[in-house]
């Protein structure tokens, strides 16, 4: 039988009692087990952190975003990788969802021809793109460029403080949540939506402006703008959070390493 002891320091958690708490073995980690006689709540003493500490947390994503995969953060920290890319996912959820500024800008391009027209368009691809963090939070591929299809993407955003536009006609009529700025003598307001267009260009065959490849439908080419989008914001959010732990120095990775 065993010895019901005393112990001011062991109490259970569940009743609060004092009195008939007795031990009972140890768990795998070494820690002692005491039960209530009374609710008969089995409980651990002195319970052993089985976190990990924030440091350890903080070297693990330094490490990712310094361009280690997973699998070679938990490798060197010993820890399982699922850890490494659960706390990424965790942090990446804390990014705000509105945004200061919001770029909009527009390129034109063609689909399975090439018009006679001056320009030669015959569809549009609009962009909303957001400062900092530099992310695509709105696009769209159409026939037209009218202010109905661009208040739907801004509908369809985050609301931010400001929206920047060059002096095209149709964002006069668009209703912004935010203050509208249109810059009709540079581009220093919309730096940002151009720079994203280059890339667009760049890194994707169909948009390269001397190239013979395009795309033959419009749903095409919506498809591969959105699979590109959704690889530009990834690295977008890993270049914001490296920059977060070194300010200078090239960042070790590119967009192509989210494609």
């Amino acid at each position: 039988m065993k010895k019901i002891t005393i112990d001011e320091n062991r109490n259970c958690p569940k009743c609060g009692i004092i009195e008939n708490q007795v031990k009972k073995g140890f768990n795998r980690s070494g820690t002692q087990r005491c039960q209530c006689k009374e609710c008969g709540k089995t409980y651990t003493m002195d319970p052993k952190k089985r976190a990990y500490p924030e440091e350890t947390r903080q070297l693990a994503m330094k490490m990712y975003y310094s361009g280690v995969s997973g699998r070679g953060v938990g490798k060197v920290l010993g820890m399982n990788k699922a850890n490494v890319y659960n706390w990424i996912k965790k942090n990446e959820l804390i990014v705000d969802n509105s945004y200061e500024t919001l770029e909009l800008d527009e390129m034109y391009w063609f689909i399975e021809r090439k018009p006679r027209t001056k320009t030669r368009e015959n569809v549009y691809l609009m962009a909303m793109v957001s400062r900092n963090p530099r992310q695509i939070v709105g696009f769209d591929a159409a026939y037209d460029k009218s202010p109905d299809r661009i208040q739907q993407m801004v509908d369809a955003a985050p609301s931010a403080a400001r929206y920047c536009t060059d002096g095209y006609l149709g964002y006069v009529d668009v209703i912004y949540p935010g203050k509208h700025i249109r810059n009709i003598h540079n581009k220093n307001d919309t730096h940002t939506v151009e720079s994203v267009n280059a890339d667009l260009r760049h890194y994707i065959p169909i948009l390269a402006r001397r190239s013979r490849c395009f795309a033959r439908k419009l749903e095409t080419l919506r498809a591969v703008i959105e699979v590109f989008v959704d690889a530009y914001n990834r690295f977008g959010r890993a270049k914001h959070h490296y920059r977060q732990f070194r300010q200078t120095g090239e960042i070790p990775f590119s967009v192509v390493d989210f494609l």
